[in-house]
Formats: structure tokens, sequence, C-alpha cells
């Protein structure tokens, strides 16, 4: 093996692959270095395998909202047949597939821990004890992806609590399962196994979906309860303990009792165990980058994806991972780099464009900036709310449907900073808002983007009815 070459990407996930592949196809040479499956988190643990377990739900639910459908719907999921898609989604844990995409795609693939062990040199432990040291001529990136974050609470670590990859894999449904969090992975994860029979206690010392607009919350916190999920808000935990009963939960408000606890309570980097303080940085630190990804302080070490912290997100991962990988291209051979906002060479987006959907019943969709946050930026604001159910197109789409959309308009540009949408099927309108968004499409604008009619999208135009024609008309 040629153990130069002129990137070096440590972590075979998306992120990684995504890098590697933008590298090769400008011509460089490109080594990826994983020590588990290639294909990582997402593939295995995370975005496949969870939207598997969450599908039939959600279309189950879908066809009950519809007479007609709702009749011909005589059961539950059959739980056995949910379990075996997920394994088929993902890959029954083989990378057989996702090796010979790497090798076709010109890749060279290390298999080992790797270990920054110099400037731009990488050391890689096989599972053999073989050590192999490659050198990079231009870049490293680091593609090492985040890990799930163990709360501080008594006896919690003793209990072998679930993650979200024991929770995503699981090959038998447990009675009952105590969920600790109130985030992405408690949420999605609490829809999933009350639709797989489990009884499912969620314990948050906060709210439902933090960070979102707080009617995203209040409204997955409503359909949980009607599942039949036992949901605690603002309740702090006490002490763990798992017993011959299962899992002793000790609240400030009650006493949770489960087959099985799963932790969800954040995400830490992924950094611990590969050199960077051979570099002077410090391990189990978040990497921070400026715009073209690449770490403040190093002309030739990239970090892209959740070890950033620029936002948790495969998708915006991979987009980063566009950007870096065209970057490195650009700074190894020379071409002009384009690094300025939304040039080709920056990850602009993460800024204020990230685009998100929990999967649970109804779907949390949000892109850009909550009223909140908008405020908090410094912009002045008017917020537009529009009950979804009030449109023609969701009353066909489901009987009796229930949603809200809310539009955040920068009032001085008269351009939309923020989206949020809740309700049944609500991911599919995403994309439109992402590009009004990052495209700062005036509102004067949209109003010419016509919806198709009876669909849910027509909620654009009640939006922007509910808004209002602006003072003046924007000529673009």
């Amino acid at each position: 093996m040629d153990n130069d070459y002129d990137l070096i990407v440590l972590g075979a996930g998306a992120v990684g692959e995504n890098v590697a592949d933008r590298a090769v196809q400008g011509g460089l040479s490109v080594a990826l270095v994983e020590h588990e499956l290639v294909g990582g988190e997402c593939s295995y643990w995370a975005c496949m395998p969870s939207k598997a377990l969450l599908r039939p739900a959600q279309a189950l639910h879908a066809a009950r909202q519809v007479p007609g459908a709702a009749q011909a719907v005589t059961g539950p999921v059959d739980v056995d047949a949910v379990l075996a898609h997920r394994d088929y989604y993902a890959s029954n844990w083989s990378d057989a597939g996702q090796e010979r995409w790497v090798v076709n795609a010109g890749i060279a693939l290390v298999r080992g821990h790797g270990r920054i062990t110099g400037v731009k040199e990488i050391t890689v432990a096989a599972a053999d004890g073989t050590v192999t040291v490659l050198t990079a001529r231009h870049a490293v990136a680091v593609t090492t992806g985040s890990d799930p974050f163990m709360a501080d609470i008594e006896g919690l670590a003793a209990t072998q609590p679930w993650t979200a990859r024991e929770a995503t894999s699981v090959k038998n449904v447990p009675a009952s399962l105590a969920i600790i969090g109130g985030g992405v992975v408690a949420t999605e994860m609490a829809t999933a196994y009350a639709s797989l029979g489990a009884q499912v206690h969620i314990i948050s010392r906060r709210g439902l979906l933090d960070g979102l607009e707080p009617f995203a919350g209040e409204q997955v916190a409503a359909s949980l309860r009607d599942m039949g999920v036992d949901v605690s808000l603002q309740t702090d935990i006490k002490r763990v303990t798992r017993t011959r009963q299962g899992v002793e939960i000790e609240t400030t408000s009650a006493r949770v009792v489960a087959d099985e606890v799963l932790v969800a309570t954040g995400r830490i980097p992924r950094t611990n165990g590969i050199g960077l303080d051979t570099l002077g940085l410090t391990e189990g630190d978040w990497l921070v980058t400026d715009d073209s990804l690449q770490v403040l302080g190093f002309d030739w070490l990239y970090a892209v994806g959740d070890v950033n912290h620029r936002a948790l997100l495969t998708h915006q991962g991979k987009y980063q991972a566009r950007a870096a990988g065209d970057v490195i291209v650009a700074r190894a051979t020379g071409a002009t780099v384009h690094d300025e906002r939304w040039g080709t060479h920056s990850a602009t987006a993460d800024r204020q464009a990230v685009p998100q959907v929990t999967f649970t019943i109804p779907e949390v969709a949000s892109v850009g900036l909550t009223a909140q946050a908008a405020e908090a930026a410094g912009y002045t604001i008017r917020v537009v709310d529009y009950k979804l159910g009030r449109v023609a197109g969701a009353g066909v789409h489901a009987n009796g449907y229930k949603g809200t959309a809310r539009m955040v308009v920068d009032e001085e540009r008269q351009v939309v900073l923020g989206v949020t949408f809740v309700g049944q099927d609500v991911a599919d309108l995403l994309h439109a808002a992402t590009i009004a968004i990052v495209g700062e499409v005036p509102v004067e604008r949209l109003w010419h983007a016509v919806p198709a009619y009876p669909t849910i999208s027509e909620i654009w135009l009640r939006l922007l009815e509910t808004y209002g024609r602006p003072p003046r008309n924007v000529q673009r």
C-alpha cells in the first residue's frame, strides 16, 4: 500500500465518504480511515434504522385518518415485519456494500483506529495489531462524528442504559421503556416504541423539542399522550437503579419502573483518542472551524460534520463535506477559493438556514430562525401563524387534519428568516421554505410562486395572505 496521499479522511461515515469522494473527483488521492462499519452512525444506528422503525407507525396513522382506508385497517403494526424491514435498511449491519462503493470510487480504505501523530500524519492501528503510518501531502479531515452524552445522574451508568444505538438495533421490543430526554431522539423513539406496543415513559427536565417553536413540542407532547405515552415534563431525575423488576427511576414527581431505559440527552464530540493533544488541542472538545471547515489555527486540518458542532444533522454534514472536499482540491491545485458568504467553498447555510425534520406523529419540519432566535439576533420581525387544517388540501389529505405553520419575516428586508410546520407529512413542505430562505426571496416575489390546488402546499398562499402585501412593490 502507498502510504502517501493528498488527503487523509479520519472517519468513514456519510460525511467522511462525501469529503473523500469530492476530493477524488477533483483529482486528489485519498485514504479513508475507519475502525467500525463504513457508512457510520447514519447507516446503521441513526437515520436509516430509526426512520425504518418510524415509517410503519406514520403510514398506519395516515391510513386511519382517511375514510375508506380507515375501515381497511384492522390491527396494529406487525412488529416482526417492522424489525425485519429495519434490518434491511441497516444492511443487516454489514458494510460490504459500502466498502465496494469506496473501492469503486477510487478511494483507499484503511481499516483500524486512526490517530494524529504529527503534522499531516495519521497512525492507524488495525485489529490484528498491524500499525500503518499514513502521510498527507495537503490535508487531513476529521469526520469522526459524535457520541451520546451520558447524563450525570446517580446510578444511571451502572444500569447499562440504552443509547440511540441500542434503541435502533434492538432485536426484541421490551414491554416498557423509559426515555430520559426531550429532544429529537427521545420523541422519535417514544413514537416508534409506542407503535411497537411498548409502554413508554418520557421524562424531560424541560419541555419537548426545546430550541424549536414552542408549539412544536406542545403538539408532539399532546400526540404522544394520545398514543398512550406517559409524558413527564419539567421533571428532574434523582437516581436510577436496576432491580429484579427492571429499571427504577426516581424523579421529583413520581417513581417510574420500566424494563429498559434510553438516555437521549444530547451528543458529545468523538474526539477522544484521535491525537488532538499532539497538535496542542484538547481531546474530547469540539473542533472549531471557519466556514470552509478548516480548523482555526491550522492550514491543513479540517473538521467536518458533527465533530465541529455547527449542525448535528447528516444532511448538513454532507453539505459541509461537499464544501470541504471541493476547497481542499482548490487549495491543493492552486485554484481560486470561493469561501465568501454563499460561495462554493463556504458552508454558509450552517448559520441561519438549517433544515430539520423530526419524524414524530405529527411531523415537525423547520428551517432557519425561530421567532425567539430572530429577535435575539437583532432582527425586526413579524410572525405569521396559520392553522394547517384550514387549508383545503389538508382536509383531503387527512380527515380532521391538525397542524400549525409559522413564518418569521425580516420586516426591514421583507424576506423569510424561518419557517416551521407541524402536521402530518409536512416534511415535504420543507424544501420550498429552505429555498425561500437561502435565496432570500422577497415576500412580494413569493406571491408569484403559485401552489397547486388542492395540496397542503397551499399553506404558502395562506401565510402570504395573512401577512398581507408589502407596502411597496419590490422589482427583482
